[in-house]
């Protein structure tokens, strides 16, 4: 502590320093080099406006005609599935999928809602113990004290 504080006081006394002139000298280039890129390639904020309002135009014209197909697609998918008969492969493996879910359903109303909070709960602790253990070995392992200075 107190060779913190007169590190302190010694530094406070010191004079300003001024950048190094090569310093400023890259800091005007890179500023100069940034102004002269094309406006497409700075951030959006830095656009022109009209450019902006196109862009956004855009944007949502593409978004409308795909909203638009896909749902013209998902009609015309419809009708033409109506139309032919379902592949008996397929007509199997929906049904298979439909009965393992009807079957997990029935398992999970099965187990009391109490065992659910219970495992919830036991999860939360075990997850808040090896956050504790993990910031514990943390501090033991990565954080060691100063060997210089004053100990006290």
């Amino acid at each position: 502590m107190k060779a913190e504080r007169f590190l302190k006081e010694l530094l406070s006394g010191l004079p300003l320093r001024r950048a190094p002139a090569t310093l400023e000298f890259r800091v005007r280039r890179e500023l100069d080099r940034r102004l002269a890129r094309p406006w497409w390639s700075r951030a959006f904020s830095q656009w022109p406006t009209g450019a902006r309002a196109f862009f956004i135009a855009i944007c949502g014209a593409i978004i409308g005609f795909t909203v638009r197909d896909s749902a013209w697609t998902m009609v015309a998918r419809a009708l033409r599935d109506a139309a032919t008969p379902p592949m008996s492969w397929s007509h199997a493996t929906v049904a298979a999928t439909t009965s393992a879910c009807e079957v997990a359903v029935l398992l999970v109303r099965a187990i009391p809602a109490t065992w659910i909070y219970g495992g919830l709960t036991a999860g939360a602790v075990l997850y808040a113990a090896l956050f504790g253990l993990s910031a514990a070995a943390y501090r033991t392992l990565y954080l060691q004290p100063s060997q210089a200075g004053d100990r006290q």
